[in-house]
């Protein structure tokens, strides 16, 4: 018994000795989202500083929650991608050839039928998840690099998208769905904010507390010992990028909601916006790190410096260059994170 003793007050000893991290490795390594919120409120600070009056109104705090709920689809399924050290650079174009699909559906059954909703917004999850399944294909069952299939399907899914449309916006959206949806509001909360809030909570519980999100760690941390474990790798990443589509299918149709037409070229810059959004959130781009919390607190990020470079007078050209430079920085803090993991 002494001598289990004598064990147990050594490695006490040892562990006393060993050097304890520093408050900026518990941020930035242990708890990357806790970084993400002191930026955030640092960012918000600056902008309540300079233009309290106009940054902190009613609108421009409902403008944003919007915004960033509309992103958060997007945000989601790339969060899973991304965990799977995968990525999907085609979720803007899918998002408006789900749109237009939608739209030509319920104009062909009639706006003013009473299943013209429901039969949008089938045909906007259909049209992402179909596209989404595509993707996930040639990048699990092919091999070929996630960079380089979304890229390339970005191009083509917005190539349709403007095929179908003859290159400008359609309307045809009804008129219940933008009320009820786009401008609609629960106890003075815009009803996308709250259908995005849900949305990300579902989708939280199933990465956190289901065999479906554990498989995805697995496969982002390592996916030889994954498939050496039973799990069936290929069919779980084509699972994954039809998530992503399916996100970017209902972002579309959330989109008609709130604008009553397509924006086919309002979404160039929605892809790095949503992988900014999971970056900064705390996943790493190498794979199996991640959470969804991280990414919602992650996606206000952009949103907040978009709105408040408008507020102060800067054009609005400077928004692009934010999120790249966001990015960037995102990247860099990532890169920085896996090397202290491996230190």
């Amino acid at each position: 018994m002494s001598t289990i003793d004598s064990s147990k007050t050594n490695a006490a000893s040892a562990a006393e000795a060993l050097p304890q991290p520093s408050l900026l490795r518990r941020l930035l390594v242990d708890r990357p989202e806790m970084m993400i919120i002191v930026a955030l409120v640092i960012i918000v600070g600056f902008f309540v500083a300079m233009r309290p009056d106009a940054f902190l109104s009613g609108i421009n705090i409902r403008n944003m929650s919007i915004e960033a709920a509309m992103m958060m689809f997007l945000a989601v399924g790339m969060t899973y991608v991304i965990i799977t050290a995968g990525i999907d650079l085609s979720v803007g174009s899918v998002l408006v050839l789900s749109g237009v699909c939608a739209v030509l559906v319920m104009r062909t059954i009639g706006v003013d039928h009473p299943a013209a909703p429901w039969v949008g917004l089938l045909a906007a999850l259909a049209c992402g998840t179909a596209w989404g399944l595509i993707n996930g294909f040639f990048v699990a069952v092919t091999r070929l690099s996630p960079l380089i299939v979304t890229l390339a399907s970005m191009g083509i899914a917005l190539g349709i998208a403007r095929l179908l449309s003859g290159g400008v916006d359609i309307t045809g959206v009804p008129r219940s769905v933008v009320n009820t949806i786009g401008i609609g509001r629960v106890m003075g909360v815009p009803a996308i904010f709250l259908i995005a809030a849900a949305f990300a909570v579902v989708a939280g519980i199933v990465l956190h507390r289901t065999r479906f999100g554990l498989h995805t760690f697995a496969i982002g941390s390592n996916p030889q010992a994954a498939e050496r474990a039973g799990i069936k790798v290929r069919r779980h990443l084509v699972m994954v990028y039809a998530i992503s589509g399916l996100c970017a299918g209902l972002a579309g149709y959330i989109t008609l909601s709130r604008f009553a037409s397509t924006t086919i070229a309002g979404h160039s810059m929605d892809n790095l916006r949503a992988i900014t959004a999971v970056v900064l959130g705390g996943a790493s781009l190498f794979g199996g790190v991640g959470t969804m919390f991280g990414t919602s607190v992650g996606v206000l990020i952009p949103v907040v410096l978009a709105s408040g470079l408008v507020i102060i007078g800067l054009p609005s050209f400077w928004q692009e260059v934010a999120v790249g430079i966001v990015l960037l920085a995102a990247v860099l803090v990532d890169q920085w994170r896996r090397n202290s993991r491996n230190g």
